[in-house]
């Protein structure tokens, strides 16, 4: 170590290291050998793709005094005009919750819909219900599927 560190006196490219480090950096080099070489017989596990655009639901439809709870506002992830909403015309919309009692062995429920036209000129869509969604839901996220496609 002090003739490491006489040489890093007189050339300062030279970096102090310990005999502790050192041994760390072998260990970890020979992980990483043995991770590259695990890699070419395993075969790569692909990531979950999302099948859907993400939005939030804003509220209901409403004009100064009346609220009309059949129709939902929805904002969708990088929507930002009417035009761009266009394509999201009669997709399907679900809302998915969660709840405490466990029904077909799962605690998560849906709520359907569809998206039904636009609402502005930002990018902000309508949506109808089966059931009307429920005041507790706004703000909360939502799924906008990419079916039935019209591609």
């Amino acid at each position: 170590l002090a003739q490491v560190w006489h040489s890093v006196r007189n050339s300062p490219s030279i970096v102090i290291v310990s005999a502790r480090d050192l041994e760390t950096m072998a260990g970890e080099k020979k992980q990483i050998a043995s991770g590259a070489a695990k890699k070419k017989v395993e075969k790569k596990t692909k990531q979950p793709v999302r099948l859907y655009a993400k939005g939030v639901i804003l509220g209901y439809k409403r004009s100064k005094s009346n609220s009309y709870a059949n129709c939902t506002l929805l904002k969708l992830d990088g929507v930002r005009t009417r035009e761009d909403a266009a394509w999201y015309f009669g997709k399907r919309v679900a809302y998915v919750y969660k709840a405490k009692k466990e029904v077909k062995n799962s605690k998560f429920r849906v709520m359907w819909g569809k998206v039904r036209r636009a609402h502005g000129n930002s990018g902000v869509v309508r949506a109808k219900f089966r059931k009307n969604i429920p005041p507790r839901a706004f703000g909360a996220p939502c799924r906008i599927m990419m079916y039935p496609s019209s591609i």
